[in-house]
């Protein structure tokens, strides 16, 4: 982390011409299980990554707020005055809405000061690893302290949830934001989008020799793909005339099969025995450790691929070549919006699996997908 803290803080000196008053850094995060679930106020299993967006911030006289990252060539600029949804655009949206979403949230935005905002991040974009979620996260945390609102972490994250959805106007659940603020070091979160609760769950990789390699395959996935679910989710909802799909389970949703049309009914059972799934992993780190996690790990896959319809030919080689290497298993990240997969490993067999992706797509025509060796970190904080 040093290394990009410097470079967020020379990054900012640079820009602005002064010392910056503080740094934030959040991480990224990479759902283990869950993802759709979250959406159906269901479980989320996930770790916070050793990755992060920092945030240099400095304090100013006036009301504006001013906005740089090393992602952008120009700097963004407002008012506290102006700022709303429709008066920000492009990539500030997801800075500049979390100020927004703060006076949503019930800060007195009228009464702080502008700020200077420098952003720097190692958190890979586009990959399914959180990029947004650590970016929004790290702003909130920032502004929270320099406008001294003690906002607790679970407030923080309605309010990064709420600039996602209402002015980047990327429909997300909360559960993307969660990791980011309450994430532990060797730990992955139980999150249940439902009560709001949030546990910590061991999942120490390092000491027991393991690594998670995240795959990305490079492929473009359907932009459209999670919306397209959320619509199908949502229609079984109305026709089984329930208030989510949390409240179905694997025993009572055959009950309701002559309801549902096959595709319909394909999707309902994903999120209802994904939602299991979430629940039987937690237990089984708890009692056993994360190389047991295999046979769950799989069945999600199986899942993803057979009634999400959300795999691909690279995304099934990546995985096939991760099992055939020793992998105790290896799962979609997210549900379509990347094209990558995450596999865990033993730690001395990364390289050999490194290798054999390579080998493999090579001779299935595939560009060698790109890897990252990933890990539980803690949540945002101020350095």
């Amino acid at each position: 982390m040093s290394d990009i803290r410097d470079d967020t803080r020379n990054g900012f000196q640079s820009i602005f011409g002064y010392e910056p008053h503080g740094l934030w850094s959040a991480p990224g995060e990479l759902r283990l299980l869950g993802d759709d679930s979250d959406y159906a106020n269901g479980n989320v299993l996930a770790i916070a990554l050793d990755r992060r967006t920092v945030i240099a911030a400095g304090v100013r006289k006036d009301r504006k707020i001013r906005v740089a990252s090393t992602e952008a060539d120009e700097i963004a600029e407002i008012s506290l005055d102006n700022l709303a949804p429709d008066e920000i655009h492009g990539w500030a949206a997801y800075p500049l809405g979390v100020a927004w979403a703060l006076g949503q949230a019930g800060a007195d935005l009228s009464a702080v000061p502008g700020l200077d905002l420098f952003i720097d991040s190692d958190v890979p974009v586009g990959v399914g690893l959180g990029s947004s979620a650590a970016l929004e996260t790290a702003v909130a945390a920032a502004l929270n302290d320099a406008w001294q609102l003690a906002l607790d972490s679970l407030s923080l994250a309605k309010v990064a949830h709420k600039a996602e959805n209402s002015v980047v106007r990327r429909d997300t659940g909360l559960g993307d934001h969660i990791p980011s603020l309450l994430g532990e070091d060797n730990s992955a979160i139980l999150f249940d989008s439902r009560t709001l609760d949030s546990d910590p769950v061991a999942f120490a990789l390092a000491t027991r020799g393991l690594s998670l390699l995240v795959i990305d395959t490079g492929i473009e996935r359907d932009v459209d793909f999670t919306s397209k679910r959320y619509v199908e989710r949502e229609e079984v909802v109305d026709l089984l005339g329930v208030t989510s799909l949390r409240d179905l389970s694997s025993k009572s949703l055959p009950d309701h099969r002559d309801k549902l049309s096959e595709t319909s009914y394909r999707r309902a059972q994903h999120i209802v025995n994904e939602n299991q799934r979430v629940l039987d992993a937690a237990k089984i780190l708890r009692q056993e450790g994360p190389e047991s996690l295999g046979e769950i790990l799989t069945a999600s896959q199986a899942s993803l691929r057979d009634d999400y319809d959300a795999s691909a030919r690279e995304i099934d080689l990546a995985i096939e070549t991760a099992l055939s290497q020793g992998a105790f298993g290896a799962r979609i990240v997210g549900v379509g919006g990347s094209g990558s997969v995450y596999a865990l490993i033993n730690s001395d067999d990364l390289s050999l699996l490194q290798v054999s992706l390579d080998g493999a797509f090579s001779e299935h025509g595939f560009a060698a997908p790109s890897t990252y060796v990933v890990g539980p970190s803690r949540g945002a904080l101020r350095h």
